[in-house]
């Protein structure tokens, strides 16, 4: 109870309050600008977080969050361009109800299925990572190298397109995270006999770099000059009366299931959430072909999906260390700036901080329904009449500045932009990023569980896989990087087979 009551006087303290507010207005307001995204936002603000008290830069962060998943549907609706990639759904519906004058009432549908979701996936946080984070007392060094493997593997797989390119990104983060002092013999790895290597490469610089860059090049690329006129962004008041909320209700509750289920497989994603939940929309619909029509219920289960993913994906990412999502990467990014090691010990360590974010995450959702009014969406809207080339040279001084007063180096600078160069190649090459990201966060783990694994076993490599538990965290990854080569394996033997059938006759 006392820790109840410690985690909720550190939530409803005037600073984290005021922060979770203002930054979902932010966060709307960066999911409305097609170009900018909230693993962006969230890449700049962590620089800034050093100096504020921990509970504040995670409500920022579920702000953000929360706010821009919702923002992403503004554009999606209105321009048929989503603002966010999990708002692709959103269109498909969205786009068509505005064409007939009900892009008021779309736009309402989107931001009660966002909160709705949020909301939904916010109490799953709460009451599963608790209870996974009690079984985590029973890993040892080995488990927890397993564990790490395994973030690595099924993040690797499972963004992108190309396992292969995944798995190399996760080895190449890997790398990175050798990079200084090795943390048991103390000896220097890839430091070149630079003294700013010694502590390894600021993965905050990192993530700025590779996260925050790499748009900011697109949207000079894309060169707009003009923006968009007043008169396409025009919205009416609309109330939905109550025949039609009880219409979307089998919708929200399914959608909130799948999301909530992806949100917790790493690497999935909302996008993923919002296209699964929009399908078993269309499925269980007595009209299916309504749909693509402008049919209300696949705005509500794309949105809801989607926003159901966000707190969801901190469920591995809290209590394993493996995050969900990209931004919960950028989340466990913020606990290491505060001191705190992700991963199964993070609930034993500060639950009053982990409690405290869980909260948050809830209140955003529901924040959703003040700052995504009709009022509120209106002023937003008005954001895409700015041309985008305004905000790069913008976006570039916040990143400088921010990257800077870090360790306040100049060559923090040019490594941000080294890091954000390589990650706009190797966006055009389509190699995912976020397991580069997460072989920084989980390499030190995988290597010190390693490392201690086989201290305990006298150097026996059987000692690996000496538990249960063990043996079948192995076998989860060793399923997980040969999957994708069975995958490939199965066309072949049916093209063999085809040739083998015409010879024979």
């Amino acid at each position: 109870m006392d820790i109840i009551l410690q985690i909720l006087s550190g939530v409803f303290a005037a600073g984290p309050l005021l922060a979770m507010l203002g930054a979902s207005l932010l966060g709307v307001f960066i999911g409305a600008l097609p170009g900018l995204n909230p693993v962006m936002a969230i890449a700049l603000l962590l620089p800034l977080t050093y100096s504020m008290d921990p509970l504040v830069a995670l409500g920022m962060v579920a702000g953000i969050y929360n706010g821009s998943m919702y923002g992403g549907a503004i554009p999606a609706i209105l321009l048929r361009i989503p603002g966010t990639p999990a708002a692709i759904a959103t269109t498909f519906d969205g786009f068509p109800m505005a064409e007939r004058g009900e892009a008021a009432k779309a736009l309402k549908i989107a931001c009660w299925s966002s909160a709705i979701g949020g909301t939904a996936s916010a109490i799953a946080l709460m009451t599963l990572g608790p209870l996974l984070a009690r079984g985590t007392l029973y890993f040892g060094p080995a488990e927890y190298f397993w564990i790490a493997m395994f973030g690595m593997a099924s993040v690797g797989v499972m963004v992108g397109r190309d396992a292969l390119k995944g798995l190399i990104a996760s080895v190449l983060g890997l790398l990175l995270g050798t990079v200084g002092l090795d943390q048991l013999s103390g000896s220097t790895r890839f430091t070149f006999d630079q003294p700013w290597l010694l502590g390894g490469l600021d993965l905050i610089v990192i993530l700025v770099g590779l996260y925050a860059l790499p748009p900011v090049l697109q949207l000079a690329e894309a060169a707009d000059l003009k923006g968009l006129p007043a008169s396409a962004l025009r919205l009416a008041r609309v109330r939905l009366d109550r025949a039609e909320v009880l219409a979307l209700v089998p919708t929200w509750i399914r959608s909130s299931l799948i999301g909530i289920a992806v949100g917790i497989l790493p690497g999935a994603g909302g996008n993923i959430a919002a296209f699964l939940s929009y399908n078993a929309a269309k499925n269980r619909a007595r009209d299916p072909d309504r749909f693509g029509k402008g049919a209300p219920e696949g705005v509500a289960a794309a949105e809801c999906g989607n926003n159901a993913d966000n707190a969801a994906s901190m469920i591995p990412a809290l209590t394993l260390g493996i995050p969900g999502n990209v931004v919960a990467a950028l989340v466990l990014g913020a606990l290491l700036i505060h001191g705190l090691q992700p991963g199964p010990q993070l609930f034993h360590q500060a639950p009053d901080l982990v409690g405290g974010f869980m909260v948050q995450m809830l209140i955003t959702s529901v924040l959703i329904l003040l700052v995504g009014g009709a009022a509120a969406t209106r002023v937003f809207a008005q954001v895409q009449r700015l041309p985008g080339v305004m905000l790069v040279p913008t976006i570039l001084v916040l990143m400088a500045v921010g990257v800077y007063v870090i360790n306040g180096r100049v060559v923090d600078l040019w490594l941000m932009f080294g890091a954000g160069l390589a990650g706009y190649l190797l966006e055009k090459l389509e190699v995912p990023l976020a397991p580069i990201v997460l072989g920084m966060i989980l390499g030190p783990m995988a290597e010190q569980g390693v490392r201690r694994a086989l201290l305990i076993g006298r150097g026996d490599p059987l000692h690996l896989v000496s538990s249960p538990l063990s043996m079948i965290i192995a076998a989860a990854t060793v399923g997980f990087i040969l999957w994708p080569l069975l995958r490939r394996l199965k066309p072949a033997r049916r093209q063999s087979a085809r040739r083998s059938r015409r010879s024979d006759r």
